[in-house]
């Protein structure tokens, strides 16, 4: 193995593993630490966390772990991967699993670079625009777990992380790798551990990936790793894929913008039932009712509690954040198994931490990566008559769900 990957979500995960592939590195997606060593012709790892939203502690433990395993599998770089929407709170984990996996390394500079212009995320000054809007302006500011307020990068990693943060911005970018290298010298000399480096563009990422050579650890959304495969001689290419056609499910715990848009246009097309937070925690109804549903339903059937963010806040303030949360999550891991169970073979899932609850619950190990469904979101094979889709919260168009599931049917 060449490049070990660290991932703080499921649906992160699968990002990163997708952006790889595409550039002809032979990547495998795990679910969590594996317990046995990487197939000899694994090029990639990329381990799945269920890291982001969980106590700072836990989420270094969880990743320094994974780090060592990736070590043994004879990595010679690293890549630790997190939301193209930088989802952290002040109090991390972003910058804690930074620095210990840096100061395990012996690494420095780390480049942090969260843009992925492909679903419209760059940075400029520093600061994360979601397309036009400044990330703080784009819907994240309601995100029910890791609100983000304040779209500089810089100022939002600063209380995170013991070591000064510096910054590489987009006019040293666009003038190639040798500056970019160069500038991350300067900023490292001047006492800069992490460094946020702007890219607005495709052509700024292969060029980050190139100043990025050298470097022990690199983090970022899945844009950033863009340009690492061409440092191990990869040529980009299309994975193989078979995929199923048996029945397609649906499953959305997301609130944000796009996925919202996309539970409007599916239920006006295709089956769909809401399922409300206060059912689930009030445990007046069950997964195995709503799957009675979904097979009556037939078609393609979505199941969603996706809802505005003044609901969501209503929620939380009756039940408990993190209980609301917890529930909804449980649900749809339930949910997910019994309707493999029942013979579902694509399972469509939207929303990280849903996607999490839903892969720990399925208790899947690994992950075969297979055709782009949108930008950031790849089919994936899961097992011998099960593949899946797990999309980021704002990833994909409005008929995302009828084109997954077409992907996936091959």
């Amino acid at each position: 193995m060449k490049l070990g990957c660290i991932g703080d979500d499921f649906t992160g995960s699968s990002d990163l593993a997708n952006t790889l592939a595409k550039q002809g590195m032979r990547t495998v997606q795990y679910c969590g630490i594996p317990s046995a060593p990487a197939a000899p012709e694994v090029e990639a790892g990329v381990i799945a966390l269920k890291t982001r939203s969980i106590d700072p502690a836990e989420a270094v433990a969880q990743s320094l772990a994974a780090l060592a395993w990736l070590e043994a599998q004879g990595c010679t770089q690293f890549f630790f991967k997190y939301c193209s929407t930088f989802d952290s709170t002040p109090e991390g984990n972003i910058g804690p699993v930074a620095d210990a996996l840096a100061e395990a390394l012996g690494a420095e500079p780390v480049i942090v670079c969260p843009a992925f212009p492909g679903t419209g995320r760059s940075v400029y000054q520093g600061h994360l625009f979601v397309n036009d809007r400044l990330l703080s302006e784009s819907g994240m500011e309601n995100h029910p777990l890791t609100p983000m307020s304040d779209p500089d990068i810089r100022r939002w990693l600063a209380p995170q992380t013991k070591f000064a943060v510096g910054h590489v911005p987009a006019e040293a970018v666009f003038a190639g790798a040798g500056r970019i290298t160069a500038e991350l010298e300067a900023e490292r000399a001047a006492g800069k551990r992490h460094i946020v480096v702007d890219a607005l563009r495709d052509t700024d990422l292969i060029e980050i990936g190139r100043a990025a050579a050298g470097l022990r650890l690199v983090t970022g959304g899945s844009g950033v790793a863009l340009g690492l495969p061409a440092n191990f001689g990869c040529t980009p290419g299309t994975p193989d894929w078979a995929g199923q056609t048996g029945p397609a499910l649906a499953l959305s715990g997301s609130c944000s913008t796009a996925t919202r848009a996309q539970v409007r246009h599916h239920s006006a097309r295709h089956p769909a039932r809401e399922v409300l937070a206060e059912e689930i925690l009030e445990e007046s109804i069950t997964p195995g009712a709503v799957l009675d549903w979904a097979l009556a339903a037939g078609g393609l059937p979505l199941v969603f509690s996706s809802a505005e963010p003044e609901v969501v806040a209503a929620v939380q303030a009756r039940f408990g954040r993190d209980r609301a949360a917890a529930a909804i999550e449980a649900f749809f891991a339930d949910l997910a198994r019994q309707a493999v169970a029942a013979g579902f073979e694509r399972i469509i899932t939207a929303g990280g931490e849903t996607s999490g609850a839903i892969v720990e619950g399925l208790d899947l190990e690994e992950l075969a990566i297979g055709p782009e469904i949108d930008p950031g979101v790849p089919a994936l094979r899961a097992g011998p008559r099960l593949v899946v889709a797990l999309k980021s919260g704002n990833f994909g168009g409005e008929a995302f769900f009828e084109k997954a599931a077409g992907v996936l049917a091959g």
